[in-house]
């Protein structure tokens, strides 16, 4: 392990596909006192069906973690590209149901 500023380097292991990364255009996320559940889905367009791409379980400190870090990079993204669009609210959260 290489020491940057005193602390060691973390070494992470990465397969070609997970390098890749996968897409989703919809996040479902779930919460008990214990943990919030992060639900990845591609939902196919046109079409009345998805894929579930990943599922990541985190404790309630790391989603707020999370929440501090996508805020920080969304405000220097925007700062350096402009405004995000939102683009109007879905008129209604899809009832989704998961099957095997």
């Amino acid at each position: 392990m290489s020491e940057q500023a005193g602390q060691p380097q973390l070494q992470i292991k990465a397969d070609e596909k997970e390098l890749l990364g996968q897409y989703a255009n919809l996040v479902m996320i779930h919460h008990t006192n214990e943990e919030f559940t992060l639900n990845f889905i591609y939902v196919f367009p046109n079409l009345p069906q998805g894929k579930l791409v990943s599922s990541i379980i985190v404790s309630p400190g790391h989603a707020k973690r999370l929440m501090h870090a996508l805020e920080e990079n969304i405000s220097r993204y925007e700062a350096q590209f402009g405004p995000i669009p939102e683009g109007p609210a879905p008129a209604a959260v899809p009832n989704v149901g998961f099957v095997q």
